[in-house]
Formats: C-alpha cells, structure tokens, sequence
C-alpha cells in the first residue's frame, strides 16, 4: 500500500485510512488464527473463551471498518500488513501451544500499538474511543492465552516449550515491527 493508492482522499486523510486499514486488517487476520485455535482446542473452556475471543476481533475490524466509514471512506487493501509480515517469516505453527504462543505476542504487539496511538497528540475523540474499546479487550486475551499455553506445555511434559515459542516470535515481531515503522514513517514523509 502505498500513499499514492491513497491520493483521492481528502488532504491529510490519507494516512489515518491507511493506519486504520492496517488495524482492521490485523484484527481480521487475528480471527483467522482464533478459528484455527478453535478447530485445535477442543475442550469446553476453550471452546467458550475462544468464541468469546473470536467475537471481540471481528467487533474490533468493524469498530475500524465504521470510524473509516466515518471518515467518509472505505477501507483500503492490505496486502503486506503485520500479520502477513509475520506469517511469511514464522510460517504458521501446528501444534496448539505455538499457535498459543504466536496469539499472545500478536495481541501483546496491537495492545502496545493502539496505546501508542492513545498517546500521541492531536488524536480526534472519536478515534480515542475505538482505540479505548480494541484495548479494553486485549489484556484479557493476552491474559487467558498465556495461561492456557503454560498449562498446555506442562501437560505435555514440556514445560519450557512455550516460553521457547514465545521468545522466537518476539523476535520475529520486533523484525515485523521495524519494517513497518519504516513504511509509516515513509507514509508521513509523503504527507
């Protein structure tokens, strides 16, 4: 994606669609790997927490698919978003603790992306508000995540396995995250 893509918006709103995009196309990817933990995890709290989970990332892409609406535009293609970034260098595990292990580090990654956001100055009410709702929702995931894949390991006799999994895709993350600052920043420099 590119600003050029973009360049029919209106002056100056180009870049919010474009950063808005890119939430809802990570949260939309974040249903995907939910669906697939829930066809692996097949134990009734699973099953429940998941739904659950599964609900609030859909409501998050429509929370950012109505504040683009607002803004008087539509969503716009990702095609290299952070999920894409991160799935073409982890592939996408199998075995239920990594796919653990791999939600928490996502979660953990939109949950310090959207306070950032939070942060910054000169963001509208509006935009505080969906940022303050996805948010509200994060640490909770987070939470459950991290504790069903250390009870998973440890059933599993392997009770370092997702700390291991958990420390290889911080890393891809942090790579994931450096690659994308750079296209923001180019984004700004455009504007």
């Amino acid at each position: 994606m590119t600003a050029e893509q973009t360049s029919t918006q209106p002056e100056g709103l180009h870049q919010e669609l474009l950063t808005y995009s890119y939430y809802r196309d990570a949260e939309l990817r974040g249903s995907n790997l939910i669906y697939r933990l829930l066809r692996v995890l097949k134990d009734g709290e699973s099953q429940v927490l998941l739904s659950e989970h599964l609900a609030d990332e859909t409501r998050h892409a429509w929370l950012w698919t109505e504040r683009i609406r607002e803004l008087g535009a539509t969503p716009v293609p990702v095609t290299d978003g952070y999920q894409v970034r991160i799935g073409k260098r982890a592939g996408l595990p199998r075995h239920p603790v990594e796919l653990l292990a791999l939600t928490v580090i996502v979660e953990q990654r939109a949950l310090k992306r959207y306070k950032e956001h939070m942060n910054r100055e000169g963001t509208d009410e509006r935009t505080l508000e969906v940022l303050r709702a996805v948010s509200r929702d994060e640490g909770w995931h987070i939470d459950w995540v991290r504790r069903k894949g250390r009870e998973l390991a440890e059933a599993e006799g392997e009770p370092s396995r997702f700390d291991a999994a958990l420390e290889r895709f911080r890393v891809i993350d942090e790579a994931v995250w450096a690659e994308l600052e750079e296209v923001e920043r180019s984004w700004a420099e455009a504007n």
